[in-house]
């Protein structure tokens, strides 16, 4: 009697997943706009600007990941994002100029550039497409540049169902 064996082709194929998911920093991300410092929306008071920072309760960002900008069409000094970010930093975990995407793509860089790349070389990686959670596509940029140079080749997908990128010539 002849019996059918199923073969797991995809546990027997040396793909190396990675999945950016696993790299997603759980921290609130929120943004601070400078437009509610400005008055009658248009000026920044340096003196207001200045007793505000003090009198603030700057430890509600303990631990929140903060993007900073003003949304009004103002002309707000260099300066005055240099004083929020000494005020935030004691507290926050990660502080950008600009936007909530802006500051998803640094927590993602920084969570690559801990990544060692020599963990993968020459192996075949496939970069996972599908997540719970948003991953810019800068991250899988970044990732690229990072892994191509030691990777034998670099899929993006599933494991059973990869897009072929990359492939080290011999």
């Amino acid at each position: 009697m002849e019996t059918d064996v199923i073969v797991n082709r995809v546990a027997n194929s040396g793909l190396v997943t990675l999945d950016l998911e696993d790299y997603y920093h759980p921290g609130e991300r929120v943004v601070y706009d400078l437009k509610d410092n400005l008055f009658m929306g248009m000026i920044l008071k340096e003196k207001d600007f200045r007793a505000f920072l003090k009198e603030h309760d700057w430890s509600q960002y303990t631990g929140r990941n903060v993007a900073i900008t003003c949304t009004e069409d103002a002309i707000i000094p260099t300066w005055a994002y240099m004083l929020l970010t000494l005020q935030l930093q004691p507290y926050a975990n990660a502080i950008v100029f600009g936007t909530i995407q802006d500051l998803s793509e640094k927590l993602y860089f920084d969570a690559i550039r801990n990544i060692d790349p020599e963990a993968y070389r020459g192996a075949k990686v496939v970069v996972k497409g599908c997540s719970k959670v948003p991953v810019p596509t800068a991250a899988y940029v970044e990732l690229t540049r990072v892994l191509a140079p030691v990777v034998q080749s670099l899929l993006y997908g599933e494991p059973c169902s990869t897009v072929p990128l990359y492939k080290r010539k011999n």
